[in-house]
């Protein structure tokens, strides 16, 4: 939108604008936030809002604590649902208001950002989230009950969500989203709802403000909303498919109308760069011990290293348009990830295939799903890492991942999921009651 200080402070009074949540994100994904009164929005607008980074997990430690927040006053929006009330997503800085806080995500997709523009082109990102809508018991707690019975594309009386999803459509609208499409989902309570691609660093700022608006609305309609993978056994997993396109003097640098598939040499660079770190990706892309139980054989998630032009079951599939809107889609990330780390390790990754001229495998036409393990490895097809603990260790050995993520975050978000990893692998689960209380 491109705001100056003195329209938001004009917006905000014409508005009867009492609070501004300033909005930031840690490294695992989770937003937070803090919020000043009106008598605070002209100091904090020029000089930042100091806040204590040793209370947020993977910052700094407690004797290096104060920290600022910059707003970013493009981001400023009011938020629909709650009465004289806006925000700001913010950058982080270190205590001398200068230095950009080395474990801020946006920070790192603002330096691939600036990677690709070095390298003479614009990012444009699609992502793709998929959400479950489930009932509150009695207490209004949440329960993996679904509100429907229904699948793919059906509408109401039977999709009991439609409501919820036309309230949160018309809030994002509001904010500025330009709304494509929504409906249900193939999963009973599962939920999509598209909006139009834009530049990198605002589709992961449209991501996080997305998952908030729909948690916000679903309680509104007496619903819980969960972004986690798979919450459900037996059914399909939550996605966030992100689609990429490289532009570059006004064209889409992934389209060569000569091509086969209409792709460009750029484009197969690009998919083969993805290739090549995807298994380093996985544990930014699927963060959650959860995540790998959505990556599975048979319920569309990929599993399988490979890109197709057609194929749903590959990893990367590119979209049957083509010219302005050719673009790729990686088709394994889920949305309890940080968007901001995978957007960024997932672009520097296809810039890597680009910089050094990698070559992409042959595209998958056939449903990898239905290939025996020979068949697969005849194709030199691999596997996705198949838990978390396989994922932290293909992260850990990454030399790219480590240099775009940079060592803070890097070692953070390694520690924090070594101990998620242990937390879980101690712990008790009803499974394991179920199936050996009485048998043992």
């Amino acid at each position: 939108m491109g705001y100056t200080k003195e329209e938001i402070l004009k917006i905000a009074k014409e508005n009867d604008i009492h609070f501004i949540r300033l909005q930031f994100i840690d490294i695992f994904g989770q937003m937070k936030n803090i919020a000043i009164t009106e008598n605070m929005f002209d100091k904090v607008l020029s000089d930042g809002q100091m806040f204590d980074g040793s209370s947020i997990e993977g910052f700094v430690r407690i004797d290096e604590s104060d920290m600022y927040l910059k707003p970013d006053f493009d981001t400023f929006e009011i938020l629909p649902w709650k009465e004289g009330t806006a925000r700001i997503i913010c950058d982080v800085y270190c205590a001398d208001k200068i230095t950009p806080f080395e474990g801020d995500p946006r920070y790192i997709l603002r330096s691939v950002v600036k990677m690709a523009s070095d390298m003479g082109y614009t990012i444009n990102v699609g992502p793709e989230c998929e959400f479950f809508l489930f009932r509150l018991d009695e207490n209004g707690k949440a329960t993996v009950d679904t509100n429907d019975a229904v699948g793919y594309f059906d509408i109401g009386p039977a999709d009991d969500g439609e409501q919820c999803r036309s309230d949160i459509c018309i809030a994002l609208q509001k904010m500025g989203y330009e709304i494509e499409a929504s409906h249900h989902e193939c999963a009973e309570g599962q939920h999509e709802i598209d909006f139009r691609f834009v530049e990198a660093l605002d589709a992961a700022d449209k991501v996080v403000t997305f998952k908030h608006v729909v948690k916000t609305y679903a309680r509104r309609n007496g619903l819980h909303a969960t972004f986690m993978p798979k919450p459900v056994y037996g059914s399909a997993g939550n996605g966030m498919h992100t689609n990429i396109s490289l532009m570059k003097n006004g064209s889409n640098a992934f389209y060569d109308p000569d091509d086969k598939y209409g792709l460009s040499e750029t484009a197969y660079q690009f998919i083969a760069g993805v290739l090549h770190h995807i298994k380093a990706i996985t544990c930014i892309a699927n963060p959650l011990v959860n995540s790998y139980k959505r990556l599975v054989p048979g319920f569309e998630a990929p599993v399988y290293i490979s890109w197709s032009a057609s194929n749903r079951s590959a990893l990367i599939r590119v979209p049957a348009a083509r010219g302005m809107a050719t673009r790729v889609e990686l088709r394994s990330a889920d949305p309890a990830c940080n968007p901001y780390l995978e957007m960024a390790l997932c672009i520097a990754a296809g810039l890597d295939g680009i910089k050094n001229k990698m070559k992409a495998p042959e595209g998958i036409t056939t449903n990898i799903f239905d290939m025996t393990p020979q068949e697969r490895k005849a194709n030199g097809i691999e596997n996705l890492p198949g838990t978390l603990q396989e994922a932290v260790r293909e992260l850990q050995k990454s030399d790219f991942a480590k240099e775009i993520l940079g060592e803070h975050i890097f070692n953070k978000y390694i520690d924090g999921k070594k101990r998620e990893w242990v937390d879980y692998t101690t712990r008790i689960t009803q499974w394991e009651i179920d199936r050996y209380l009485t048998k043992y």
